[in-house]
């Protein structure tokens, strides 16, 4: 039987970081304990675009204490409409740059760490190891399913957002079902947001909605949408939640593999 492990040490907070963390301390799901989570937690956030912007912005606003950011890629004008963390002056810079000036900016008691590359499933295996949670909101299927093997491998959650024209979806994966029994290959006609447009707003929407399934994960408040996937239309205003269920012959998590 696993003896259970010995209660983590308690963080302290300066009279700023509680004055800062005010509106979320009342709240009874939170608390001292939870903002306490926040601190020692560790994030990492995969693609600085749509999903990844707010979501990196309201974690460490939120207190998070350690958030990783991972993405190759520059900033564009064209990203403006939609990833919030970046300004006109961005163009040019790298995504993980720019994105950890402005998270510094917000919150000065988060660490961010930046990696400036592309990312591989050996690489995702590495980071995981220093992380206790990731986000992804790439654009990548071969990305998304690089770092659901790797959150596998590793035992540690994965919160994937994704987006596009006027809808995105939410879910969170640990342990059984991974993201591979719902994307069991990568899809010959994937769409990007480049090739089928995206409306600015709705990054915002998916992005908060990530953020907020990666804030109850680590604090243990209300129930996160393990195994089930959320699906919103905001052309129409709804929302609706589907069960996912787990492949027996998932090459991640299936039998043998998990």
């Amino acid at each position: 039987m696993t003896q259970p492990s010995a209660p983590a040490a308690p963080v302290r907070f300066s009279d700023e970081e509680v004055e800062r963390y005010a509106r979320q301390l009342v709240l009874s799901e939170i608390g001292g304990p939870g903002q306490q989570a926040l601190k020692r937690a560790r994030v990492l956030i995969v693609g600085m675009g749509g999903v990844g912007n707010p979501a990196a912005l309201y974690l460490a606003a939120a207190g998070v204490g350690t958030l990783g950011l991972i993405d190759d890629d520059t900033v564009a004008l064209s990203n403006l409409q939609r990833q919030i963390a970046f300004t006109a002056d961005d163009p040019d810079r790298a995504k993980v740059e720019a994105g950890a000036e402005r998270l510094n900016a917000l919150n000065p008691h988060v660490t961010v760490r930046t990696f400036n590359q592309r990312v591989t499933p050996d690489s995702a295996a590495v980071l995981m190891q220093d992380f206790d949670l990731a986000l992804d909101g790439t654009d990548d299927f071969e990305t998304r399913l690089a770092v659901n093997a790797a959150c596998v491998a590793a035992g540690k959650p994965l919160v994937s957002g994704a987006l596009g024209r006027w809808s995105g979806q939410v879910s969170v994966f640990e342990g059984r079902p991974c993201y591979q029994c719902l994307v069991s290959e990568v899809p010959p006609d994937a769409e990007t947001c480049a090739r089928v447009g995206v409306v600015g707003a709705l990054a915002g929407v998916i992005g908060a909605m990530a953020a907020l399934e990666a804030i109850k994960l680590i604090t243990g408040a209300g129930e996160p949408l393990t195994g089930r996937l959320m699906l919103y239309d905001g052309l129409a205003g709804t929302s609706r939640v589907a069960k996912i269920a787990a492949d027996p012959a998932c090459p991640v998590c299936g039998s043998g593999h998990a």
